[in-house]
C-alpha cells in the first residue's frame, strides 16, 4: 500500500505543478501585445504542450487514488466524512483542470477577452484547493 500511496503523492504533485504553471502563462498571453504574433505563437505552443502533459499525470494520480480508496478502503465507512470532502475537491480540480482546456482553446481562437488581472486571480484556485486537499487527508477534521 505505501508504494500506491507514494506513487499517488507523486503523480498529485506532478498535476498540481501543471495547474500552478498554466494559469501563469493565461497571464503572460493576456499581457501579450496584438503585434507580437512569434510571443504569443510561443506561449500557445508551451500551454498545449504543457495541458499535455499535465492531462497526462492526472490519470495515474486519480488511478493510484482511486485504488487507495476503493483497492485499500482508505476513507471508507463511518467516521470519514473528510474523504467526502476531498472527493468534491478533486471533481473541483477536475473541472479546474477542464477549464483550462476550454480557455487555452479560447486564446488559440483569439476570443479571450479577459484581463491579466483575472488570470491572476484564477491562478490562485488550484493553490487553494490543494491545502484544502492537504489538510482534510492529513488532520481529517470530520
Amino acid at each position: 500500500m505505501l508504494w500506491v500511496k507514494s506513487l499517488h503523492i507523486v503523480f498529485v504533485a506532478s498535476w498540481f505543478a501543471g495547474l500552478f504553471y498554466l494559469p501563469r502563462i493565461f497571464v503572460n498571453l493576456a499581457m501579450v501585445p496584438p503585434e507580437s504574433i512569434a510571443e504569443r505563437a510561443r506561449l500557445l505552443l508551451m500551454a498545449r504542450k504543457l495541458l499535455r502533459f499535465t492531462s497526462i499525470l492526472a490519470m495515474p494520480a486519480l488511478v493510484f487514488g482511486l485504488w487507495l480508496w476503493l483497492g485499500y478502503g482508505i476513507g471508507r465507512g463511518p467516521g470519514n466524512g473528510w474523504m467526502h470532502a476531498k472527493l468534491a475537491l478533486v471533481l473541483v480540480v477536475l473541472g479546474y483542470h477542464h477549464g483550462c482546456g476550454v480557455l487555452l482553446r479560447r486564446f488559440e481562437a483569439g476570443t479571450d477577452r479577459r484581463s491579466h488581472r483575472w488570470y491572476r486571480w484564477f491562478n490562485e484556485a488550484p493553490v487553494l484547493m490543494l491545502l484544502a486537499i492537504v489538510i482534510l487527508v492529513v488532520v481529517k477534521p470530520f
